[in-house]
């Protein structure tokens, strides 16, 4: 599949305002799974001073920074993106990866490491809470420890208890709170489903990007996933809100250890203000 995507993100100020340094993520990854053909982006103002770079998790950033107050921030992408991968199960899992638990080899455990283990300060950690635990080790026994039945069961699981609520600002609820409300965001459900995961030892990432839904729409919003790396295969997506292995009808734009650092656009005030911000984010994928 071919994409062309618009995305116009706008933050209004009650006032006039000084930003620190804001970095962008709004650049579709290249990988096996997609080409990233044309990128272009426009900000208004136009920044004093920016920087393309590679972030930690090596994704193309943009870091842009201004040095008088602003009211209006509008942030401006057009990308062309082509998606190949039509069969998400295209992989054939290490023998040592079929079932659990898996046994690591040390060099590729000390890569995944951040990936299993519960960061700390930030909503993902209550990977080890007792209810999360429970509903893992539930889904072991259901699938006899196979952790292909284990991820497929669980993508599934996750939209037949909980309900969505959109909520387009503020970070994702901890895994916990999900599954006791059972009702939340795409972003909500993906860090229930990482922290699952993660509880049974499998390496998952949040993924930050667009999903192609109905197509005849005016307007899209941004979505979120998650990736499990599979040995054998590779990071490996999978979307608990549509209940569903990741194909050539998502594009990704970034992927973490967790959702901060997947955020398309960071960055705060300077100093910190009392100031009501409004934003708006317009997203059109048009299928060619």
């Amino acid at each position: 599949m071919q994409y062309r995507i618009s995305h116009t993100t706008t933050y209004r100020y009650s006032k006039p305002v000084k930003l620190r340094p804001h970095i962008l993520r709004l650049c579709p990854r290249n990988d096996g799974s997609q080409w990233l053909q044309s990128f272009a982006a426009t900000i208004s103002p136009t920044p004093t001073q920016q920087t393309h770079c590679l972030d930690a998790n090596g994704h193309i950033c943009q870091k842009v920074s201004f040095d008088q107050p602003l009211e209006t921030l509008e942030i401006h992408t057009e990308s062309v993106v082509t998606t190949t991968r039509d069969n998400p199960f295209d992989y054939l899992a290490e023998p040592w990866a079929i079932a659990f638990p898996i046994d690591y080899p040390s060099s590729l455990a000390m890569q995944l490491r951040p990936y299993w283990e519960p960061p700390i300060g930030w909503g993902v950690n209550d990977a080890i809470a007792p209810e999360v635990v429970a509903l893992a080790h539930d889904l072991l026994q259901a699938t006899n420890q196979n952790v292909g039945l284990f991820l497929t069961q669980l993508t599934q699981l996750i939209p037949q208890q909980c309900s969505y609520q959109q909520r387009l600002e503020g970070m994702p609820y901890p895994a916990a709170v999900t599954l006791a409300k059972q009702v939340g965001t795409c972003r909500d459900f993906t860090v229930l489903f990482m922290a699952v995961c993660r509880a049974v030892g499998l390496a998952a990432r949040f993924v930050s990007g667009y999903q192609e839904g109905d197509l005849a729409q005016a307007s899209h919003d941004l979505h979120a996933w998650a990736e499990v790396y599979v040995p054998g295969g590779g990071w490996r997506g999978f979307d608990p809100t549509l209940g569903l292995a990741v194909s050539d009808r998502h594009v990704a734009i970034s992927a973490a250890v967790d959702p901060q650092q997947a955020a398309p656009v960071s960055g705060t005030l300077q100093p910190a203000q009392q100031v009501e911000t409004n934003l708006e984010t317009q997203i059109k994928l048009v299928s060619t």
